[in-house]
Order: structure tokens, then C-alpha cells, then sequence
């Protein structure tokens, strides 16, 4: 994998750590293809459980390279349909992958990089992390799936207010938007993402990921066909080891012991 994008394995975990600190992660060509083929690998590990993604240095992701785009910003307006391809194709690797993907941020989340964050399943934020949509700020239309998920998340109207007025706001006022699941010290965010990343890969991970992909679908379909599909997925859940494993830990009082099948 390049070394703009490094993962790193520790038992059913993966950290998939944006590796640019210099420029706090801002999202580079190289960056992006990496990204989006470290996205797929991960996908298809059934020895993975839980992906966890964060950023190397003081800040998560500051979104795009605009020095880059200064610099080459003839060029960039010709390239960036392909380049914004590899993009999407990470945003959605993990919309769609079929195991949790938990978001860790702290210091600099803006641009892309808060599209990136909300395309995770769940978030833990450091109490030091800032928040920006950004794209308004250098004149353009946001991208990464934040006018897919933001709306959904905020509403539209505070949606089309962080986008249209892109202040920087704290880690409180994310998770009173519901950005955010958890703002924990700085100090502590390493420990609390280690414990919160353990606790979902001991889950029947199978099952959050027909979960996930059950939620997700709501938007698109009538209630009678989501209701065929939840018993679609309850019925192959419950033909699955995780499920027999609950219930007998539930009947024998202990601590249920899931695989992940």
C-alpha cells in the first residue's frame, strides 16, 4: 500500500490511517487511488471485523490539496472528473462494506474530509477536533456524498446553512448535530477508540453489516419491500453460527461469544 495511506492490522481490527501529516492529510492524487483500493481490500478481508479510519499527525483530513489546485488548477478542472471517481469509489467502499467502519477524528475535519467522516458508520471526535464543509470557501459545490448523508444527518435546512455558511465549529456542537457519536479528551481518544473498536468486533459483526445495509436502503424503497428485506436478512442471520451462539449464551447466562459468521 503507499505510503500516503498505511493500514494496520491488530487481530480482527484495521486502522486505515491517512499518512499526508504535513499537509493534515489534505487529499492528494495518489492519496485518493490509494484510499480507494485500500477501501476494497478491506471489504474483502473476512478476517477483518472493524475498520477503523483516522489520520496520522494533528488533524484528521483538511479535505483537498489547495495548493495543489493552485497550481495546477487548469489541468485540475479536465483531471478531476477521474480523480473525484477514485474518490467516490472509497465513499462507497464504506457505505457499503459489510462490517462497521468507525470514523476517528480530531484536529482539522474540513472539505473532503468531512465528507469522509460521515460516509462512517459511527464517529468518535476528540474534544480538540473543527469541523468545516469548507467547499463554499474556494467556490465550489460539495462532494464525497456529504449532500447525500448531511441532509439526512443535520436536516436540510442546517445542511444547506453549513453549506452555504462554512464557520468552523467544535466537537460539542457536532455531536448536538448528530455528526458525531462520542467527544472524548484528546489525551484519551487512542484508548477509547481501541476499547470502542474491540467492543463492535466482538459483536455479530454478519449481522451489523446486514444492519447497516438495511438502514442505508430505507431512503430508496417502499415500507412493504424493506419489510421483506428485513426478513430476508433476519432468516439468514438466523441460520448463522452468531445466532445460535446468542441464544444459547443468553439461555446459559454469559457472555455471548460471536464470530462474525
Amino acid at each position: 500500500m503507499n505510503e500516503t495511506v498505511l493500514i494496520e492490522r491488530q487481530g480482527s481490527v484495521a486502522h486505515l490511517i491517512l499518512n499526508r501529516p504535513a499537509k493534515l492529510n489534505a487529499f492528494s492524487d495518489e492519496m485518493m487511488r490509494s484510499l480507494a483500493k485500500a477501501t476494497g481490500e478491506l471489504a474483502a478481508d473476512d478476517a477483518i471485523r472493524v475498520v477503523v479510519l483516522r489520520g496520522n499527525g494533528a488533524g484528521f483530513c483538511a479535505g483537498g490539496d489547495v495548493a495543489r489546485f493552485h497550481e495546477g488548477r487548469e489541468q485540475l478542472a479536465r483531471e478531476f472528473g477521474n480523480l473525484g471517481q477514485s474518490f467516490h469509489a472509497s465513499i462507497h467502499g464504506f457505505r457499503n462494506m459489510p462490517k462497521p467502519v468507525l470514523g476517528c477524528v480530531h484536529g482539522a475535519v474540513a472539505g473532503g474530509g468531512f465528507s469522509l467522516m460521515l460516509a462512517t458508520d459511527v464517529t468518535i471526535a476528540a474534544d480538540d477536533a473543527k469541523f468545516t464543509l469548507a467547499y463554499a470557501r474556494i467556490g465550489t459545490s460539495p462532494d464525497g456524498g456529504s449532500t447525500w448523508s448531511l441532509p439526512r444527518i443535520v436536516g436540510m435546512r442546517k445542511a444547506l446553512e453549513l453549506t452555504f455558511l462554512p464557520d468552523t465549529f467544535d466537537a460539542a456542537m457536532a455531536h448536538s448535530l448528530g455528526l458525531v457519536n462520542w467527544v472524548v479528551p484528546a489525551a484519551e481518544l487512542e484508548q477509547r477508540t481501541a476499547a470502542l473498536a474491540e467492543r463492535l468486533a466482538n459483536g455479530p459483526t454478519a449481522a451489523f453489516g446486514r444492519a447497516k445495509r438495511l438502514m442505508h436502503s430505507t431512503w430508496e424503497q417502499p415500507m412493504a419491500k424493506q419489510l421483506d428485506d428485513e426478513l430476508e436478512a433476519f432468516a439468514a442471520c438466523a441460520a448463522g453460527p452468531d445466532f445460535r451462539e446468542g441464544i444459547a449464551s443468553f439461555v446459559e447466562k454469559r457472555k455471548p461469544r460471536f464470530t462474525g459468521k
